[in-house]
């Protein structure tokens, strides 16, 4: 009994199995859908908090001016406008979350065929979606829904981005750059 014990604590220990349980936790913590932590309510008390806070750079506006920023364009290009880019799973992982305003428009970003990456932008080094055997890449590639917010990770490996550092998000075609992580 106590052998048996000490082999299942030693089991749900080990690296792997901490990998796959920390990946399952993300999974189901993001699927958990209206429940969740990207719940109307949640999600609007955030985007509240943002507000009194200040812009962030994904905010679709224009200037003075009435120039276009790059925010405005690429909601009126790719019909997405980026939710939020933020360190996670104990910073080995960089969330990203991006809006769809038009579903038609974001259809690309959600093929399976196209492998996104992200680019940082002080080393140029790429990180990839993570992908696992029973999981796949840690992406989003549903049909896209007008007006829900969607998420990938991105392996952070040797802690390279931290917060405050600017990266670029590349899916295809699409490209956003300057993106400060929090």
């Amino acid at each position: 009994m106590f052998d048996t014990y000490i082999k299942s604590k030693r089991d749900v220990t080990s690296p792997a199995r901490l990998v796959v349980l920390l990946v399952a936790a993300l999974i189901l913590a993001a699927a958990a859908g209206p429940a969740g932590a990207d719940s109307p309510k949640s999600l609007a008390e955030t985007m509240t908090a943002r507000e009194e806070s200040g812009p962030i750079e994904a905010e679709v506006r224009s200037d003075a001016s009435g120039t276009v920023t790059p925010s405005a364009q690429l909601a009126d290009t790719w019909g997405v406008e980026v939710a939020s880019i933020r360190l996670t799973a104990n910073n080995h992982m960089i969330d990203y979350r991006y809006k769809v305003l038009d579903a038609g428009k974001a259809t690309d970003l959600f093929k399976r065929q196209i492998k996104p990456y992200m680019i940082h932008q002080e080393s140029g080094r790429v990180l990839a979606v993570p992908e696992t055997a029973k999981l796949g890449p840690l992406r989003n590639s549903n049909t896209p829904q007008n007006d829900r917010i969607y998420w990938m990770f991105f392996g952070n490996a040797d802690y390279l981005v931290k917060a405050g550092d600017k990266v670029t998000v590349v899916i295809g075609d699409y490209r956003v750059e300057d993106l400060v992580v929090e």
